[in-house]
């Protein structure tokens, strides 16, 4: 016997995604759901997916399991329910090239403001030892010492994770990074072990750094 449920979801997505702005489940079927998106009628089996990206997981006389975007929401039959869906908006930093060649924007090290610079061919975050101590960041106590080459020849520093690393708007979580002995590099260099994270884009004199969440 057919059973009746009407449940509103309210879906708001960005372009490039499906978008669903209205989806009723008017009646539930053993492996299928009667189900009206933005006023169209359709009826799906289970594992099938509407024209619109809506994905029916699993269906009975009680509840079905629908998918928009990855999300998934159980429907109980009786049980109103009213959700708001955010698909993962992406960061995007632009960083315009300076008339000295080089890639420099404001950031951050556990908080602390410090300018920086891109740098692809460093493998980690690299800053001086006069840099971290006008941080406050104990590089001895929590870093492994090690030899770092750099363009001066081989020097002593000390390898360790920082906290939070933050280049304009984007801010990373546990970053390798180095601390070289000395007063150079004078700017923090944005290594790979933050630049690998983002999606990176060069056009013309522009750079774009993209953190997607």
């Amino acid at each position: 016997m057919m059973r009746w449920i009407t449940l509103l979801f309210l879906f708001t997505v960005s372009a490039g995604l499906f978008a669903v702005e209205r989806l009723q489940v008017v009646a539930l079927f053993p492996g299928k759901a009667m189900l009206s998106i933005d006023g169209e009628n359709r009826l799906l089996k289970v594992g099938e997916r509407s024209s619109e990206g809506v994905l029916l997981v699993s269906a009975n006389s009680n509840e079905a399991v629908i998918e928009v975007n990855g999300d998934r929401q159980t429907l109980a039959l009786g049980k109103g329910v009213a959700a708001r869906y955010k698909t993962p908006q992406a960061t995007r930093l632009r960083i315009v090239l300076g008339n000295d060649g080089a890639y420099s924007v404001q950031g951050a090290i556990n908080g602390h403001s410090v300018p920086m610079v891109v740098d692809t061919g460093a493998n980690t975050v690299a800053l001086s030892a006069s840099q971290a101590a006008r941080i406050g960041l104990d590089y001895r106590r929590g870093g492994q010492q090690v030899l770092v080459q750099t363009a001066s020849g081989v020097a002593r520093g000390y390898a360790l994770n920082l906290s939070r690393v933050r280049a304009g708007n984007i801010e990373l979580h546990h970053v390798a990074a180095v601390v070289i002995e000395g007063e150079l590099p004078e700017k923090v260099l944005l290594g790979m072990s933050f630049l690998s994270r983002l999606h990176i884009q060069n056009k013309g004199n522009l750079m774009v750094l993209t953190k997607s969440h």
